[in-house]
């Protein structure tokens, strides 16, 4: 009976895990798909062959006989009467006259006969300069591909960035189809007569032949202090769902400001448009200041003007990565004194007159010039 080795056909080594087998079997049967290759009988007999692999070492137990019997798994050959055969066969060869002993089992056999452990037919390959099967089978195992990373964004506040915060946040990712074990692809059975079964490979109705579908999440994240407008924070692991655990793709997620309706961000800076009156300004004062933590006292020079910006150091979003801390910044923005009382427009008229006798120059003159 011709003998079929069903690893080689799925491009695998004998030892083989389970999810490799199903990765293999996936890749290939997404390649040779009759449906993707129209009119292709050579595809369409590598599809059936792909298939007919997949049935067997997908199957414990139908993988155990396979393994232990070869060709004569099917047919429930002993391993006396297959000892038996390859006696026989061995003519003049090299196993001629020579004597055969089961008592250690078929591997033990196999070692006499063929000169290594495992089967007659195939043995591992580890690459191309190792030891395959003594007809040619077996070769280099195709490695399951690592599930997709997924990005997504996490949206948080100031306070947040500074202080660091946990979030519980929803996100859509694309995992395996159970249905069809993320091949894309169901087996359908239509029996004809009471006998007769016919078995074709049709797009998964579940996931509409992508072998995939969207899955929901929740999952809570810890944001680090110290995070800016657009850190990705790595979760390993927690992107696209692999055939594995360590072949599951990772989680990016990007990070996101909400506004603020006191302060805006400029990489680690915080600014902040601070109004002052025209008197404080002038004369120097001592005003009440915004930050994320609360209030501070903030001392206003004399002589300061609109768009004067005074600093302090290290009160920005924390150092993190080797970055500097970042500085607030407050900007002033003084104004001028409205609804005013009879006393306070004398006053104010008086110190205009006074200004005026002064020869103080007038502000606009330098527009009038390049007028």
């Amino acid at each position: 009976m011709e003998f079929k080795d069903y690893y080689k056909t799925l491009g695998l080594e004998r030892t083989a895990t389970d999810a490799e087998i199903k990765s293999a079997y996936r890749k290939l049967a997404r390649k040779f798909h009759p449906d993707l290759n129209p009119n292709n009988k050579e595809a369409e007999r590598r599809f059936k062959e792909i298939n007919e692999a997949y049935q067997v070492l997908s199957d414990a137990e139908k993988r155990r006989k396979y393994d232990q019997l070869g060709a004569d798994w099917q047919h429930g050959a002993t391993e006396d009467e297959i000892l038996r055969r390859y006696a026989a066969g061995a003519g003049a060869g090299a196993g001629a006259g020579s004597r055969w002993s089961t008592a250690g089992g078929m591997s033990d056999f196999f070692e006499q006969f063929f000169g290594f452990g495992g089967s007659p037919f195939g043995a591992e390959t580890a690459g191309a300069g190792a030891r395959g099967g003594p007809f040619g089978f077996g070769g280099a195992a195709e490695r399951p591909a690592r599930a997709p990373d997924v990005t997504a964004e996490v949206t948080i506040s100031l306070e947040d960035a500074v202080r660091g915060a946990t979030r519980r946040i929803e996100l859509v990712a694309q995992d395996e189809c159970p249905r069809c074990g993320g091949t894309g692809m169901v087996t359908r059975e239509q029996r004809q007569g009471k006998l007769r079964v016919i078995r074709s490979a049709q797009p998964c109705p579940h996931c509409g032949g992508a072998g995939v579908i969207p899955v929901r999440r929740t999952l809570e994240v810890s944001i680090p202090p110290g995070v800016t407008e657009g850190t990705r924070i790595r979760l390993k692991g927690q992107g696209g769902r692999g055939v594995r655990p360590d072949l599951n793709g990772d989680l990016f997620l990007v990070v996101r400001f909400e506004p603020h309706p006191v302060f805006t961000v400029s990489g680690r800076d915080l600014r902040c448009q601070l109004p002052v009156w025209d008197y404080e300004a002038a004369l120097g004062a001592e005003v009440t200041a915004p930050t994320l933590d609360g209030k501070i006292s903030l001392k206003i020079p004399p002589d300061s003007q609109t768009g004067r910006v005074l600093r302090l150091r290290g009160r920005g979003i924390p150092a993190r990565g080797g970055e500097r801390a970042g500085d607030l910044l407050y900007e002033l923005k003084v104004l001028a004194p409205t609804g005013l009382t009879a006393e306070e427009r004398s006053l104010m008229e008086q110190l205009a007159q006074k200004r005026r006798a002064r020869g103080v120059a007038d502000p606009r003159a330098d527009l009038m010039k390049k007028g």
